[in-house]
């Protein structure tokens, strides 16, 4: 009732905001409207994210010996879920903990939450800029990040990311990122920097931020060997 009783005052709010006459009609159609927003990013943020990331990580086909490397980690749902997948591997986290970009951001909540996980000996997580990783050339197999790249605003900065994305992985390592809004500059860029079988992927409705047009895609990609 609270949900619903705050979404018919931002219907109301809307309304007033347009000079628009608060017809019962209207109200409730803008209200209903809203509730859909807000079940979407819900359910996007609960339960979506995570299924869609289940998949994702499915279909890489994982050997489970393998050092992945997770950009943006923040509380730890991709990294996590990586690590449960790599028996004899090894999962590094890195992140600048911004509490603007996540609530609740820090390193020791993602190792906590890989303690409660049953995964915190194969879990490394570091503090770190996106921009300039702290890792040496070719020490992963695999690069993933969620929904952070697009939080860096200058693009020149996200093509930096993404070059240090490259640099980190080894020949024939794999890239992984789900982001929105500016996914097609990343294929641009990969595409550039001569990755191969670069691909652009929409993830469909269980990775809507309220709607279709905070939708998320994947972005895959591979290290050619040189």
């Amino acid at each position: 009732m609270i949900a619903i009783s705050g979404v018919l005052l931002m219907a109301a709010a809307a309304l007033a905001a347009l000079r628009i006459p608060a017809a019962p009609g209207i109200a409730v159609s803008i209200a209903v409207g809203l509730l859909a927003m807000v079940a979407v990013h819900a359910h996007t943020t609960l339960r979506g994210k995570f299924a869609v990331w289940a998949g994702i990580l499915s279909g890489l086909g994982l050997k489970g010996n393998e050092r992945v490397l997770d950009l943006g980690c923040g509380r730890g749902a991709v990294l996590l879920a990586v690590a449960k997948l790599l028996p004899s591997g090894r999962a590094v986290g890195v992140d600048i903990w911004s509490t603007s970009d996540q609530s609740g951001n820090s390193a020791e909540a993602t190792e906590r939450n890989a303690k409660a996980e049953g995964v915190a000996d194969r879990v490394e997580v570091r503090s770190g800029d996106v921009r300039a990783l702290p890792f040496p050339e070719a020490s992963f197999d695999l690069v993933v990040s969620s929904m952070a790249i697009h939080n860096i605003r200058e693009r020149d900065g996200r093509k930096s990311a993404l070059d240090e994305a490259i640099r980190v992985l080894q020949e024939g390592g794999r890239l992984a990122i789900v982001d929105f809004m500016v996914v097609d500059e990343y294929v641009e860029h990969l595409r550039l920097r001569g990755m191969q079988d670069v691909e652009l992927r929409p993830l469909g409705w269980r990775f809507w931020y309220g709607g279709p047009w905070l939708g998320a895609s994947l972005v895959r990609a591979t290290r050619p060997a040189l």
